[in-house]
């Protein structure tokens, strides 16, 4: 649904514009009109959730199911991504964590779950997604999966801090090495976004993640109505020193550290006049079509508290 000055193949631009499949001329109108304001939503109605600790073991296999799930608090409903009116269907998240993971769940109804990507790093922007953004001071993940289970990940560093605060030198973002596939980024529809580009890096992967989905219905068969989908995720804190090195937070964290975290769903299908739906639902709204908008991500505290 944007446009940028990178000058990639079909492929590439449609890897780093993750939803251009959804655009609209209304949207570029909305998007406009939020250049010139920053954020793009007032601070004070960005969500805040508290984060309990995990009650006992998590086994990722997509149905959470386990105690500590069934007694973690749940999100709101999501909302539009950009006008936060309500969406047509229901979208839930939470989160846990312990010593080792952070964990992710998502509860997602779909009247027809569907799929077809199954090979890793494709475009799930054109399947039916949820979405998972971890931002720390100077870098940002991006993480997507579909109803097959199938991932798209990558990491965004702002240009403006790689070489002073040492990324430049991590063998694994080292721009002279071959190897090493990078590209400028300059956001989706908030292209003046104050901290200005980033780089990404769009084959790099999360060390140990684990992640699974359950469907409850039946994929890709519209002879009959589904449920929806469960997704679940647990991101080891050993994989986040590319997200913490700026600001040296704690990984695990410490009770009551806050980190932005965004969560959101994006379809090929919207609802029907006269709604205006964008085609994106986010647990909290962005005010603009970009997910990569670190400062309208939910506020999430950590807290040392058990689930009941």
């Amino acid at each position: 649904m944007f446009e940028h000055y990178l000058k990639a193949t079909k492929s590439a631009i449609s890897f780093i514009c993750c939803h251009a499949i959804l655009s609209s001329q209304s949207i570029h109108a909305q998007d406009e009109k939020t250049q010139a304001v920053f954020p793009p939503v007032p601070i004070e109605s960005v969500a805040r959730y508290t984060a309990l600790r995990a009650a006992g073991p998590i086994k990722v296999d997509g149905k959470l199911d386990e105690p500590s799930w069934l007694n973690a608090p749940r999100s709101p409903k999501f909302v539009d991504l950009i006008s936060g009116k309500a969406a047509v269907h229901d979208t839930q998240a939470a989160v846990l964590w312990d010593d080792e993971y952070l964990y992710v769940g998502y509860w997602i109804e779909e009247p027809l779950v569907q799929g077809k990507f199954t090979e890793r790093d494709s475009p799930i922007y054109q399947d039916n997604d949820v979405e998972l953004f971890v931002a720390g001071a100077d870098a940002y993940y991006e993480f997507e999966i579909n109803s097959l289970g199938t991932i798209y990940e990558g990491l965004f560093v702002w240009q403006s801090a790689f070489e002073s605060k040492g990324y430049s030198k991590i063998a694994e973002l080292d721009q002279t090495q071959p190897e090493v596939k990078f590209q400028p980024f300059n956001g989706v529809g908030l292209t003046t976004h104050p901290r200005g580009k980033r780089w990404a890096y769009l084959k790099w992967d999360f060390p140990k993640l684990k992640s699974a989905v359950h469907i409850n219905g039946t994929l890709n068969d519209a002879k009959d109505r589904d449920r929806g989908w469960t997704v679940e995720l647990a991101l080891p804190w050993s994989g986040m020193k590319l997200l913490t090195m700026a600001d040296g937070r704690s990984a695990p964290p410490k009770n009551g550290d806050v980190w932005r975290i965004d969560f959101s769903r994006f379809n090929q299908y919207k609802e029907a006049e006269p709604a205006k739906d964008s085609g994106g639902w986010a647990w909290s709204s962005h005010g603009v079509w970009d997910s990569h908008v670190p400062e309208v991500f939910p506020f999430i505290a950590f807290s040392a508290e058990s689930v009941p």
